[in-house]
């Protein structure tokens, strides 16, 4: 389970880098479109080919499948993609690493999940190695960079709502089918909501770069990356499950170093420490 949990942090982490440079040359709005038509593509390939195993939604569960597809694309996605436009992908990977706070507080009041002292103190200890390696790099809070830490800390919580109200899907249906019923439920909701946002660019003006990092949002991130999240959820606690979030500020500064030569501080080095400690902590707990 864990390498599989650490492949899916790996993922989620790249797509800091790469929602960054794409929003740069494309409108956020439309990338979020393009994701969800290839993550929707990719999960209907995969639902065609399993047809024959898969459970029947219950009407009772219909309602709730496009609450998690409206937290999903319309939220999640659309508030992300637009948010790490306006900041740094150390900020969004920051934002993110806050997810365990409000996954424990939403599963302790909501799930019935135990507070246990281990655990509290594990997360709190992973996102003080969180903040160490963030707050080396800097926290500039200007006009468009505070809006983006903003959509990124709202992206963040809506994460944490999805993860915790998609446990029990997740386990009822499987976490790929869960999965995959809310991108196609969020990409209905989100298509409306796109006709009435900036379209800048055209798509023939797309070189292959381009739909290959589109590609990538949609099959690898929002396809692969949250298939993995939702199976990971059905082995293990919401709370458990979301402290891996603290290692994405490490691994995206490790891909930023291969990527752009970046060589990592004694301050990232000692925060990576301390965060992967408090991710062994929780997990003890």
């Amino acid at each position: 389970m864990y390498p599989l949990i650490l492949l899916q942090q790996i993922i989620a982490s790249s797509t800091h880098l790469f929602a960054k440079h794409v929003t740069s040359l494309i409108h956020p709005s439309t990338v979020v479109l393009f994701r969800g038509f290839f993550s929707a593509m990719a999960y209907g390939i995969w639902l065609m080919v399993s047809r024959k195993s898969l459970k029947i939604i219950e009407k009772e569960d219909v309602l709730g499948f496009f609450v998690l597809g409206a937290l999903n694309m319309p939220i999640n996605q659309l508030l992300f993609i637009w948010g790490v436009r306006y900041t740094t992908p150390a900020n969004a990977s920051l934002a993110y690493a806050l997810t365990p706070a409000f996954v424990l507080m939403i599963a302790v009041f909501f799930l019935g999940e135990t507070l246990t002292k281990r655990k509290l103190f594990g997360i709190i200890i992973a996102m003080i190695g969180t903040f160490i390696v963030l707050f080396e790099k800097g926290l500039a809070f200007g006009s468009e960079q505070f809006l983006g830490n903003i959509m990124v800390l709202m992206a963040s919580i809506s994460w944490a709502v999805y993860t915790t109200m998609g446990k029990k899907y997740a386990m009822k249906y499987g976490g790929i089918f869960t999965t995959g019923i809310s991108m196609f439920t969020g990409l209905i909701l989100y298509v409306p909501i796109a006709m009435s946002l900036p379209f800048d660019i055209a798509p023939t003006t797309y070189d292959s770069s381009i739909w290959f990092q589109l590609f990538y949002l949609g099959v690898i991130t929002s396809g692969l990356g949250y298939a993995l999240w939702y199976f990971a959820l059905t082995k293990m606690e919401a709370s458990k499950l979301a402290v891996f979030n603290n290692i994405q500020p490490v691994l995206t500064t490790v891909m930023a170093y291969f990527l752009f030569n970046a060589l990592p501080s004694e301050f990232f080095i000692f925060g990576a420490i301390i965060a992967i400690i408090g991710v062994i902590i929780t997990q003890l707990g």
